[in-house]
This record gives C-alpha cells, structure tokens and sequence, in this order.
C-alpha cells in the first residue's frame, strides 16, 4: 500500500470536483438545445469541437514539449465563474465555466502540439458558440444593431434611390414603410462570421494581434453583409417580388453571408509551424500536498453548488398591472395565473396579471428587471410548444409587434405586443425596451399582450386592439418614436 502514490488520488479529486462544477451547466446547456423557447443550435459548435479534436488526435502523437497543464489553476478559475453563476442565478454565466473545461481538455490532449495543431484559447472561444448566444445578443444589443443595419442600408440604398427617407429603423422607400425588425439586426449572421474567424484561429493559429484584428474586421463585414441583405429585400419589395417567401428570402441571407466571410476564406492564411511553442510547464500542486489539495477542491466544489442562489436581476417593488373592467363592450373575466408562474414572480419580483374580454385576452407583466422578465411572444410561446411566426411591425397609431401562434391543439392566434415605460415610451421592440432600460430610461417596463383568435373578423381585431390600448392608456409617445 505504501507504494501507491498520492497522485492519482488527487487527479480523481480534481476530476470529480471538475465534474461536480459541470453537471448544472452541462445540463441546462443541453436543454437549451432542446428547448424550443432558446431555439439554439449549439449542439453543433459542440460536433465542431469534437470532430476537431478528433482530426487533431488522429493526425499522430505530440511533436514537442512535455509541459503539464495548470490544471489547479484552471479549477479555480472555473470554480469562481461557477460561483458567480450561483450565486446570481444566471445559468449562462454558470455555463462560461464549460469554456474553462474545454481550455483544460485541449491542453491535457495535448492537442496544441500535434501535427494538426489547434489554439487551446480559440478551442475555448469557439466553445462560446455552443452557448445560447445569440438570445442573449438579440436582448441586450439587439436595437443598436438594428440603429447599425438601418443606417447602412439607408446609405446603400440613397447610392440607387434618390427619394429615400430614413428614420430611426424605418426607412421609406418608394412610399412603402421598410422596417428594420429585431430579427433583422443581423445577430445571427454575426455570430455565423465570427464562428468562421474563431475557427480558423483554432486551426491558424495567428499571433494574437492578427487575430483581434480578424474579429473586428469580420464584425465589420457581417454589418455590411446584413446591411446589403435589406438592401436587396428592400428593393425586391418595392419591385413587387414576393423577398419575404421561402426559398428567395433565404437565399438572399446565405449570399450575403458567404459575401461577408468570402475574404476571410481567401486571405486568412496560418502562421509558420516553428513558432510553435510548448505548454505552460507548471505542476499540477507540489507532491506532498497532492493529496490534501485534491480533496479540498473536491469540498469546495460541493460546497459551491450548494449555495443558496442570490439573484442579481430580481425586480424590485412594481405596482400590480392594473387591467379595465371592460374593453369594447365586454366585461373582465380575470384569469389566474399558473403556479409556475406564480413562484417565478415570487422568486424574481415583479408583477403579472391575464384576463379575458370577449374574443380578447390581455396579459401584462411589469418589473423593473426587463432582463429577467421581459421577453419575446416566440420565447414563451415557443416553450409552451405553440409554433410561432413574426408577422411585422406597425408604426401606426401604438407601436406594436405582431405574430401568429398555433397551439399544440392546432388553434390559431393572433397576438399584438407592445412595450411600455414608466414615463411612456412605447416600443414594439423587447430589445429597444431592454436597451433603454439598460442606459436608464423608462424605470418600470410593463408587456402589454392583445391575443385573439386568428378566424375573428380582422376589423373586430382592430377595433378591440384599440380599445384595449385605449382602456390602458396606452398611445403613441411622438418624442420617442424610432
């Protein structure tokens, strides 16, 4: 017995504290590929990975160094991310530690010194990807992005028709009213270009100032590529060209893209083999306190997960939404909310309220933590297993966002949704709600949802859609018109 090392044993303590650090992540990152509320695909940037590692691993064995891998090192950092996660209640924050794990696992396999060689930080990064990214993209840059695609559209478009007119994300084009919409800011085609770059940099290899440069640069292409892309559907729309319908509408998106990352296909090119360098030489802890160590990291990880969560974006105090007692005629009849739903406000604060007015139901939710409550109808609906397509935006009279619903019964919806502030403010946009919440304006944001039947006569819709908005006290605030 005493020639069993401590070694081992303090390896299998890391491990499992490592494991213990990563089960929560991993398994709300594999339901946010399920799920159809998250809508990713992340699950793909994950058989990138692994299909890379594999070429790597089969390319033959390491060529040079015989460096360890700080894997201490790498524990604790992932140990502090994961209990920021924690504590805060962010799950995506929690699952940045799998980013960590990825690092570590590049460096253990040696991968960075095979003959197919590949950047263990790269191979993290693009681990990124895997993550519901662009969700989070959409809801905390989503309208500057649209300010972004807009402007540049309305440039290229001034370069072919005079007559143009921009405002804000609208542009008036041929007297028709072009949209700039939350879907088409560009997030996704962004998060695509970058993908691109990171992946070769995790091939490549580049110095670091050659790779930050890339990124910036395809940042760039991706705005002009998205910008170029309502370009055309504006000009094929005013050409009485049905761009919105499928195939065309996503065939004008992938020529765009492959225009944007078309460059970087061309001219990225790797960097010389002999500027290969071997891995950090740092022990994992010194022998004689392997033993001791391990164990403690495996405590502090349990200890971790733990903890009670303190969430960070907890609404504060919000008065109750209040809803008329009757909207064109027909009398309230309140509808209570799910327990789900009642534990969620419980937990997060804020306040929500539903009911029913003839053919109209009305639900509002108001907080002071848009991020954490605020959502699109696609988000919740989706997760309730309703099929949910955007319908537009209209600017006239209150702004609103409109969608149709299938439920899983094969009903169909129609439903209306706007953004409102404290001070009155009213957008169609979650993602404008969000951004103006982020640099201070608006204080409390309330969701005021109109949802009718799809087969209700479309004047009767309009008119109960008014009259809700009327009986709210909702309208059109002039001064913050986008």
């Amino acid at each position: 017995m005493n020639k069993i090392s401590s070694i081992p044993l303090s390896w299998l303590a890391l491990a499992g504290s490592s494991v213990i650090l990563a089960a929560h992540p991993v398994m709300w990152l594999v339901q946010s590929w399920i799920s159809p509320a998250y809508g990713s695909y992340g699950y793909l940037y994950v058989l990138l990975i692994m299909g890379l590692a594999w070429v790597s691993l089969r390319s033959g064995r390491p060529t040079v160094g015989t460096g360890r891998t700080p894997v201490l090192a790498l524990l604790f950092l992932a140990a502090l991310i994961r209990l920021l996660g924690q504590m805060m209640a962010v799950n995506i924050l929690s699952a940045l530690a799998l980013t960590v794990d990825v690092f570590a696992l590049t460096l253990l396999l040696r991968l960075n010194l095979r003959p197919f060689a590949l950047s263990p930080v790269w191979m993290a990064a693009l681990f990124l990807f895997a993550l519901p990214t662009e969700v989070v993209l959409q809801r905390t840059l989503g309208f500057p992005l649209q300010m972004i695609s807009a402007s540049l559209s309305c440039m290229m478009l001034k370069g072919v028709f005079p007559d143009v007119l921009c405002e804000g994300v609208r542009i008036t084009l041929d007297q028709r009213d072009i949209l700039v919409d939350l879907p088409c800011s560009g997030a996704s085609g962004l998060l695509l270009a970058l993908a691109f770059v990171v992946t070769q940099n995790a091939i490549m290899r580049p110095r670091w100032q050659t790779a930050c440069l890339a990124l910036l640069a395809v940042a760039g292409f991706a705005a002009l590529g998205n910008s170029l892309r309502i370009s055309l559907l504006a000009i094929g729309l005013v050409n009485d060209l049905n761009v919105m319908a499928e195939p065309l509408h996503s065939l004008i998106g992938l020529t765009t893209l492959c225009l944007t990352i078309l460059p970087f296909a061309l001219f990225y090119r790797p960097r010389s083999r002999n500027v290969q360098r071997a891995p950090i030489n740092s022990g994992i802890v010194p022998k004689y306190a392997s033993w001791p160590v391990g164990f403690a990291c495996l405590g502090a990880s349990l200890a971790i997960v733990s903890l009670s969560p303190d969430p960070v974006d907890v609404s504060g105090t919000v008065e109750s939404p209040a809803l008329p007692s009757q909207i064109h005629g027909f009398l309230a009849r309140e509808v209570p909310l799910e327990p789900l739903e009642v534990a969620y406000f419980e937990t997060y604060g804020g306040a929500a309220k539903k009911a029913r007015f003839g053919p109209l139901g009305v639900n509002v939710v108001s907080t002071r933590a848009p991020l954490r409550h605020l959502h699109a109808p696609e988000i919740c609906l989706r997760g309730l297993g309703y099929k949910v397509r955007f319908l537009g935006t209209r600017h006239e009279g209150t702004p609103s966002a409109y969608y149709q619903a299938i439920g899983p019964d094969g009903d169909i919806w129609r439903v209306a949704v706007s953004y409102v502030s404290q001070s009155g403010q009213v957008t169609p946009s979650v993602g404008e709600a969000i951004w103006l919440w982020l640099i201070g304006t608006g204080g409390t944001w309330s969701s005021v949802q109109r949802i009718t039947p799809w087969t209700l006569d479309p004047g009767l819709t309009a008119e109960l859609n008014a009259a809700a908005l009327v009986a709210m006290d909702i309208q059109k605030n002039e001064g913050t018109d986008i």
